[in-house]
């Protein structure tokens, strides 16, 4: 499902317009980005909580020319699926 798709799933499912889904769903995406970036979590419960994990630097090795290389320190984002949504898909 891509997100236009998913725009109108939202809007036939709560009885709203596309362009409405459009908004509400884009509000979600930057809210959650903004919070992400802070550092902060956020906890839907039965669905899942948003979170940041901070990956170290490390070395690698280029794949075409064997060389080693250094993977900067990242901070990345993670999702971990509430039971109800577990659930839900078994």
């Amino acid at each position: 499902m891509n997100r236009t798709e998913l725009v109108a799933a939202m809007a036939e499912k709560a009885g709203v317009s596309k362009k409405d889904a459009e908004l509400v769903l884009k509000a979600f995406v930057e809210t959650t980005t903004e919070a992400l970036k802070k550092k902060d979590s956020i906890q839907l419960v039965g669905f899942g909580t948003f979170t940041t994990t901070e990956r170290p630097a490390r070395e690698g090795i280029n794949p075409l020319t064997k060389e080693k290389i250094k993977i900067a320190a990242a901070t990345m984002p993670k999702f971990k699926p509430g039971k109800a949504l577990k659930d839900a898909v078994n």
